[in-house]
This record gives structure tokens, sequence and C-alpha cells, in this order.
């Protein structure tokens, strides 16, 4: 098939009469001035005024999140639903999306299905916000002529990823707060206030504690190389960041090590069990082969651990062994869940006893992430209570020994 050039549309801002002879305003997309004006006016309107509408610097750009991408597959969902044709069904969502960026996104993709490429190949050009699953099953529904319920679908599987994925930024967030808000407060008052009461002491001539010498010692340090810390953790954020996305043996010993952390540990565990449940309900029962179904959800796993177990059961069902059976050999999952995959097995009913799965442990981080909260609220305050408390007490000890021995 030839490639069909996507002609380059711009947006217009429009002012004019309508039929009614009353004043109206808006905004068109169109090639040119001319086509603008031709446009407005095969739809009723006499233009008196249509200039192009200036673009946003290139910082200024507003970015398409994957929280975007769910709802845009949801309202393709809804109005294929309603009968509404697809590629109107985009047109739509393009005219009236807020963001500029998926406006542009979604008209390129409306040009290239109305110029005959099928949508799944359209999708995979745009690598950046629809991955080889959401990809996968579009182009499974072109096949089965079901596109409506395949986005019905996919739009349950993403709405279902956001909100864990929100579960999980909730359940890292306290931890991260704590240790931010703590060493803050304590750089704060290792600068700033610590050497107040350090000249106090000084006046005094008495021999400190040695508690209050070795704090003293640290606000010394922190005063004169406050800014060499602060460079140091952030260049380890940095260092750690680049080096899990471009070093793998560094990120397969990060995802196992997160996953063995107290409370945190466990919610990652079942976000991925959750995960790995949802993906593979969602590409089985949408007609996409078990073995393939296994290997978009490994894509899908978030973790290499868990990818690497899943990618062990596909080989092992790929040679004929059941898919419980394989789960249970990589010794990832947790036995209910190879017990509910059996009796899916057994009856026939594998998409829906993994959608059961899936919705169990949606539930069980739910229930651990609000648990996590409840915990943290006050151990954030006791975490700052010793470190504050601990600098007062340092502050306050040798003023206590001078009373004393007045």
């Amino acid at each position: 098939m030839a490639e069909v050039k996507v002609k380059q549309l711009d947006i217009f801002l429009w002012k004019g009469i309508n039929r009614r002879g009353k004043t109206s305003n808006g905004e068109i997309r169109a090639g040119s001035v001319a086509e603008a004006k031709a446009l407005l006016r095969q739809q009723g309107f006499t233009p008196s005024s249509v200039k192009k509408k200036s673009k946003p610097l290139a910082f200024t750009q507003p970015s398409i999140k994957s929280s975007d991408i769910s709802v845009v597959t949801r309202q393709i969902a809804t109005m294929l639903g309603a009968g509404v044709p697809l590629v109107q069904s985009i047109d739509l969502i393009a005219s009236g999306a807020s963001n500029e960026t998926l406006r542009q996104l979604m008209a390129k993709i409306s040009v290239k299905v109305q110029g005959g490429t099928p949508l799944s190949e359209v999708l995979r050009e745009h690598k950046d916000y629809f991955d080889e699953l959401y990809c996968d099953l579009v182009k499974s529904g072109e096949q089965s002529g079901a596109l409506d319920r395949i986005f019905d679908r996919i739009a349950i599987y993403k709405e279902k990823a956001e909100a864990l994925k929100s579960k999980i930024k909730k359940a890292m967030f306290y931890p991260i707060a704590v240790i931010v808000v703590a060493g803050i407060v304590t750089s704060i008052l290792l600068i700033f206030v610590v050497p107040q009461f350090a000249e106090i002491f000084g006046s005094m001539g008495a021999e400190l504690p040695a508690f209050t010498l070795f704090v003293l010692g640290i606000s010394e340090f922190m005063q004169a190389n406050w800014y060499i810390a602060l460079a140091a953790v952030i260049a380890s954020a940095v260092a750690v960041s680049k080096s899990y996305k471009n070093n793998q043996s560094f990120k397969v010993a990060a995802d196992h090590g997160i996953l063995k952390l107290p409370i945190v540990g466990m919610i990652l565990n079942k976000a991925a069990v959750a995960r790995y449940a949802r993906t593979l309900s969602t590409t089985f029962a949408a007609g996409v082969p078990l073995i393939e179904a296994l290997e978009s959800a490994a894509g899908a796993a978030g973790n290499e651990k868990y990818k690497a177990a899943i990618l062990s059961v596909r080989e092992e069902v790929a040679a004929g062994n059941q898919m419980h059976l394989a789960m249970k050999n990589t010794a990832a999952f947790p036995e209910m869940v190879n017990q509910m995959v059996a009796i899916g097995e057994e009856s026939g009913a594998l998409d829906s006893m993994l959608a059961k799965v899936a919705t169990i442990y949606e539930q069980e981080v739910d229930d651990a992430v609000d648990g996590l909260t409840a915990l943290l609220e006050p151990l954030i305050m006791a975490v700052l209570g010793v470190l504050i408390g601990g600098l007062i007490i340092a502050m306050y000890l040798p003023i206590f020994q001078l009373g004393s021995i007045v």
C-alpha cells in the first residue's frame, strides 16, 4: 500500500456572521486561510476575519499523559458503541480536545485512517502513546469486526491500569515525603539555628557535652559544604535514574530489591499480580492467542522479576504444559492465584477467572495503600519529633549543665 502523505493542518481563529445574521467566532482546522474560509462558508458562516492561531513555544507545549490516552480510549469506545463511524469519532475527539498536542495527534491519526491505513498500523507509528499491547488489541478488533467491543475492553483495561498506577504512586509518595521533609527541616536547623547556639556556647567558655559537640560538628560541615551535599544528592538521584534506564543488571537488581522492602514491597507485589491478571484477562478475552497474550502481559509487567516469571510461563505453555503449573514452577505467584487459574483452565473460563483475580488484588492494593497512609501520618510526626527533639536536647544540654553547677 502506498504511503499516505499527511497534509499539515493549522488552527485558525475566525469571526463572522451565521445564517441568522448573528455574530459568531471560533476555531477551525484547515490547510490555509482560503481553505478555512471555504469550510466556514460550507458550514453556513460568512467570515469577516480569519487568522492563523499562534503556536505555543516548544517548552510550553502540553504533553500527552497516559491518563489522556485512557480518556480518549473511553471516548472512542462510547462513540463506536453508539454507532458513530470511527473516523468521525476521532475527528470529534480532535476538535474537542483542550490539549493542543493531543489535538494534533488525533488529527494526524484521522488523516491516515481516512487514507485507508488500518487504525492499528497508524497507532504503531506513535509508540510513545500507544504500546504494543494497545495496538495488538486494536488489530484483533479490526480482524474480528468487533472494534467497538475491543475498544470498550481496552478502555476498561486502561482505566484499571491508571487507577492501579495512582495507588502505587500514593504508596511510594509517603515514604519519600518523610525523608524529604525530615532532610529539609534538619538542614535548616543545622545551617541557620544551631550556629546561633554555637556563638552562645563560645562565650560561655565551658566544656560542652559530647552530643552537643557532635551536632555542632555536623552544623559546621553543613554551613561550609551544604552545596556539595545538595549536589551529591542530586547527582545520586540522576545516576540511579539513568542506571535504571540504561543498565539492565542494575534494573533487575533494583526491581528485585524493591519487592523485598517492608510494606511497600508487599504492595508492589500485589500490584504486579493484579497487572498481570488484568492484562492477560483483557488480551485473552479479546481473542489474542494465549502465547501472544502472555508475551503482552510480560511487556506490561512493570517489574523485571515478574517479567522474567511471565516469560518463563510462556515458554512452558508453548511447550504444552498447563499454565497454572508453569506459574507454580516460577514461585512468583501466590498459591491462591495458581489455584484460581487452574479452575479457570478446567472450566474453560480463564479470562473471567483472571479478571476476578485482578479485581481481588486491585482491592488488596487499595486497602494496603490506605493502611500505609494511616500508618505513615503518625510516623512522619514521630520522625520529625525525634530529629528536631534531638537537636533541641543537644543545644540545651550545656545550659542544663550550667544550671546544675550554679
